[in-house]
This record gives structure tokens, C-alpha cells and sequence, in this order.
């Protein structure tokens, strides 16, 4: 059952700033998520603001740098049909269209699948664990099959769920936010939280901000982005493993890469170790090798999803090897 709240549907951002700036105030954009968190009574809300009533947060358009204008209020079935985004971003485009299904793809927004609260059956069922105020982290020792294995710490193992943060990060993209102490722009990379610096926050967004817009700055020439993503039940499955690639080629030589896993971490996942496996080198079978070995340094599985480990590897083997083929 759903809680008591009251709802609003502010027509401009200053208002809408103003209803969020209070406590039990959440953002409403396309609900796919928030009606699911408070029915689960994970998010204690008294006040519903909406964001369907600010036409400047929707729609798709060109910089006049190259680059492009998302607004947070996009749907996720238009990021991926986008004719713009399929040309010079089809790592993006990819992304959007693995999320959910066909239904959830119509209603959700791009800031939403930004902002989505985790997926771990503890938080999302009756345990009051860490990240909801209590004091354990029960995926730790209990079920955690689908769980992180990089960057959790033994804080607290969610991996986090959006398929667009991925090929956002590697593509370098940045939000817009607008709050009480006015805007502010950051690198999508720079936004997510991990545990040990915030257990009980997804975001860097404060009290009453609010993300309006995704910037992508243009493509490079010889950029190649993509998204692959791993999953039980192919229909609409969250992440059991994923990767985006943007690689800047130059013939069969990768001159910089941005590699960014998903179903791993807490947050969107950037592997180091793989960039500097394939950066300044060819793309051939020894580049390949290295590649899927170095995916899983540092990685830190627990027990019951140590599969993750040879599943990343396989991922990333898979996908460059796709790469160079497509070069030849």
C-alpha cells in the first residue's frame, strides 16, 4: 500500500526547487522507480513533486559545439530510438534500449535511470540494513549472488543499476543541476556515491537539487562506443555484467580508451586496468589477452558470486575481439 503524500505539479524550476527544498520532498519524473520505493516503504516521502510541467527538461538537441542537449525528462525509449544519439553515440543508444522492457523504456526518464535507487533484495525488502539507517550490510553473509565486486568495501555490496551511466561515463558526458544554491555542472562520473563515503546516498545531488539536462561533448573522429550487457533473463533483467567502450582508433591501434563496467560496483565502474591494457597498443589477440586478465584486478568477490570474475573477463574478450573484427 501506498503512503499518504501530497502531490504537486510545479510549471516552473524555481518552484520547483522550492517544493523539494523541505524535507520528505521527492522528485517525481517518470515514477517507474519512486512508486516502487514507496510502496516498499524505503523512502520515507510526504510531499510528490512532479516534473512533467517543465517542457525545458524534455527533448533531444545538437550543441553547436557537436555535441548534445538531453533533457532529464526524456524518456528512455526516445534516448534510444534518437536518430542523433544512434549516430554519434551508439554506445548510449545501446545502453537505453537494455534497460527493463518496452513498457518501463516508454515511462522512464534518462535522470531517473540516473538516479535509481539500488536493487538489492535487502534494501528493497523488510531489513533495516546499513544503507537504510540500520548496521549491517546482510548481503555480506547472506545472499548476494547478483552483488559488487569491485569498490563495496565490505561496506555495503549493491552493484548500482542504471544502463545509461555506463556509456555516459565513458563517453565523458556531465549533468546539469539546479538547486537552492543555484547550478552547478559535473562529469556523470563525478556523480554517483560510493559507500565508503556516503552509505545511505546514491547521488552527490543535496536537498532540493534537482539533474535538468545530460551534456555529451563531440564525439572524437575514430570514436567507437558500445554497451554489451549480461543478464539472467534477457527480457528485462538488471545487469549481472556489463561494459561500455569508447575507444579513439586510429586504424587497429586504440590512442585512448574509456572502459566503464556495470553490475560491478556500487557505482558505474571504470577500469583502469583495461585502459591501460589496450591504450596506445593494437588491437590484436595478445592486447585481447591482457585485456580480460587485467578486467578483474582488484576485484573483491564474495563467495557466492566469484562466477562475476570469469564472467567479466569473458565480456571483455568478447567485446574487443567484436571491435577488431569490425576493423578489418
Amino acid at each position: 500500500m501506498l503512503p499518504q503524500f501530497s502531490y504537486v505539479r510545479p510549471e516552473t524550476l524555481k518552484d520547483t526547487v522550492k517544493h523539494l527544498n523541505v524535507p520528505g520532498a521527492a522528485a517525481h519524473a517518470g515514477g517507474t522507480d519512486l512508486i516502487g520505493c514507496l510502496r516498499d516503504g524505503i523512502m520515507q516521502v510526504n510531499k510528490v513533486v512532479s516534473l512533467n510541467a517543465l517542457p525545458d527538461l524534455h527533448g533531444i538537441r545538437e550543441t553547436a559545439d557537436g555535441g548534445l542537449l538531453i533533457g532529464a525528462m526524456t524518456t528512455i525509449t526516445e534516448v534510444s530510438e534518437s536518430p542523433l544519439v544512434r549516430r554519434k553515440y551508439p554506445g548510449l543508444a545501446q545502453g537505453a534500449s537494455e534497460v527493463a522492457g518496452p513498457q518501463l523504456r516508454n515511462q522512464g526518464t534518462i535522470g531517473g535511470n540516473l538516479c535509481q535507487k539500488p536493487r538489492c533484495w535487502y534494501y528493497r525488502g523488510e531489513f533495516n540494513c546499513l544503507r537504510k539507517g540500520g548496521d549491517n550490510c546482510y548481503a555480506l553473509d547472506g545472499e548476494h549472488l547478483f552483488h559488487a565486486i569491485f569498490g563495496h568495501d565490505r561496506i555495503c555490496v549493491i552493484t548500482h543499476p542504471s544502463d545509461t551511466a555506463p556509456p555516459l561515463v565513458a563517453l565523458g558526458a556531465k549533468v546539469r543541476i539546479i538547486g537552492p544554491e543555484g547550478k552547478r555542472t559535473i562529469p556523470v562520473a563525478n556523480l554517483h556515491v560510493s559507500p565508503a563515503d556516503n552509505v545511505r546516498a546514491e547521488t552527490v545531488r543535496k536537498q532540493g537539487e534537482v539533474i535538468t539536462h545530460i551534456e555529451l561533448p563531440r564525439p572524437p573522429e575514430n570514436l567507437r562506443s558500445s554497451y554489451r550487457k549480461v543478464r539472467a533473463r534477457r527480457s528485462w533483467d538488471f545487469a549481472l555484467a556489463g561494459v561500455a567502450l569508447a575507444l579513439e582508433m586510429d586504424g587497429d591501434r586504440v590512442n585512448k580508451s574509456r572502459v566503464v563496467l556495470s553490475g560491478a560496483a556500487p557505482v558505474p565502474w571504470r577500469s583502469q586496468p583495461v585502459e591501460n591494457a589496450i591504450s596506445n597498443r593494437r588491437l590484436n589477440a595478445e592486447t585481447i589477452e591482457k585485456a580480460a586478465r587485467a578486467v578483474v584486478e582488484g576485484a573483491d568477490p564474495l563467495p557466492g558470486n566469484m562466477y562475476k570474475l570469469d564472467l567479466f573477463k569473458g565480456l571483455i574478450e568478447e567485446e574487443l575481439y567484436t571491435v577488431s573484427r569490425e576493423l578489418r
